[in-house]
C-alpha cells in the first residue's frame, strides 16, 4: 500500500472511480401506517414485506473443467483482483503461472490454489521490461507447450483528488504510460506464441465509461488501452486470438478495510449502478472464466460489461 492515500493501483484505482462526493445520502423513513377497517369494506391484504436490501449469496456457477489443460499467465496474479481471477481459473481446470515484482503476495496466492487441489507456479519480474516479459512467456511455453489465455492485472500508481487543471504533466501521463506499455508487452509476448498456436485469448482490464472528476489519468489510460484492445482485435483475429476487456465500474472489495473514505467510495460505486450493488470478486473472476472458454469463442473486439448497470451498452 502506498504511503500517500491519495495513490493506488489500478485493480484499488478501478474501485477509486468515483467521488465520495459522489455518495447519494441515504434517508430513513418511519414505520409505515395504516387506516382502520371500515364497516361493510373487505379488509386490505396485509403489508407485503419490502425485498432485501442486497441480493441473497448466489453460489459459484460450476465452472469445473471450462479451462481444463489451459495455461494462463495472469500478471499481477499477486494483487486483489488477479488473486480473484487466478483462483477461478484455477477452479476452473487451468494452470495458472502468476507474475508481479514481489514474491510474497505471488506465493500467498499459489499456496491457496494448491491447497484447494489447484495448479500455480510463480515468477516475480516487472511488467514494464521488455526482455522479462517476452522471457517469461518463452519459459512457459518451453515448460508447458503452449499458452492459451494472458490477463494484465499489474499496479499503477494513480494520483487521484486533484482537478485536471491542477495536476502536473507527469503525473497524468504516469498511470498512461504504465498501464499502455505493460498491457502492450504482455499482450505482444503472449500473441507471438498464440499466433504460432492459433488460438488463445488476451483479457484486459478496464473501468472506462462515463467520466468522472478528479481521478487524474486513470481513464484516459483505460481509453488508451481500449485502443490497444480493438487494435490487437482486428490483427489477431484471423490467427484466432480473442481479445477482450473486462469492464467493471469498481469494486468495493479491492479497497483495504482501512482505506480513507472507503464507505463513501463504495456508496457512490454502487449508487450508480442499476441493480443497487456493485460487481464482487467473485463476479470478476467468474466472468473471466466465461471469456476465457469456449463458451464466448465467438467474442472479441468487445468488453464485457460487469457494471451492475453503471455503464449502459
Amino acid at each position: 500500500m502506498n504511503a500517500d492515500p491519495k495513490k493506488t493501483d489500478p485493480m484499488n484505482a478501478d474501485a477509486m472511480n468515483a467521488s465520495p462526493a459522489d455518495a447519494a445520502s441515504a434517508t430513513s423513513a418511519g414505520p409505515p401506517t395504516t387506516e382502520p377497517p371500515v364497516a361493510g369494506l373487505p379488509v386490505a391484504d396485509p403489508p407485503v414485506a419490502d425485498p432485501p436490501a442486497t441480493d441473497p449469496p448466489v453460489a459459484d456457477p460450476p465452472v469445473a473443467g471450462l479451462l481444463a489443460g489451459r495455461h494462463a499467465v495472469i500478471y499481477g496474479g499477486g494483487g486483489t483482483i488477479g488473486g480473484a481471477v487466478a483462483r477461478a481459473f484455477a477452479r476452473a481446470g487451468a494452470t495458472v503461472h502468476l507474475a508481479g515484482r514481489t514474491g510474497g503476495p505471488l506465493d500467498q496466492v499459489a499456496g491457496e490454489i494448491r491447497a484447494a487441489g489447484g495448479s500455480a507456479a510463480t515468477a516475480v519480474l516487472d511488467a514494464l521490461d521488455e526482455r522479462a516479459v517476452d522471457e517469461h512467456a518463452d519459459a512457459v511455453v518451453a515448460a508447458e507447450g503452449h499458452l492459451d489465455i494472458s490477463v494484465n492485472l499489474i499496479s499503477n500508481d494513480v494520483l487521484q483528488g486533484t482537478p485536471l487543471a491542477e495536476m502536473t504533466a507527469e503525473d497524468v501521463e504516469q498511470p498512461v504510460h504504465i498501464a499502455l506499455r505493460s498491457t502492450f508487452l504482455t499482450c505482444r509476448a503472449a500473441a507471438r506464441h498464440m499466433i504460432r498456436q492459433r488460438s488463445g485469448v488476451i483479457l484486459m482490464f478496464g473501468g472506462y465509461g462515463g467520466p468522472v472528476p478528479r481521478v487524474g489519468g486513470l481513464q484516459i489510460a483505460f481509453g488508451a488501452i481500449e485502443a490497444l484492445r480493438r487494435a490487437l482485435a482486428c490483427e489477431l483475429g484471423p490467427h484466432g486470438i480473442r481479445v477482450l476487456t473486462l469492464q467493471t465500474g469498481g469494486i468495493p472489495e479491492s479497497l483495504p478495510a482501512g482505506f480513507p473514505g472507503r464507505q463513501a467510495i463504495a456508496g457512490a460505486i454502487e449508487g450508480r449502478t442499476m441493480l443497487g450493488r456493485a460487481a464482487s470478486l467473485a463476479d470478476v473472476g467468474n466472468v473471466a472464466v466465461f471469456a476465457a472458454s469456449d463458451l464466448a469463442r465467438s467474442m472479441t473486439a468487445t468488453a464485457l460489461n460487469i457494471t451492475a448497470g453503471a455503464v449502459v451498452d
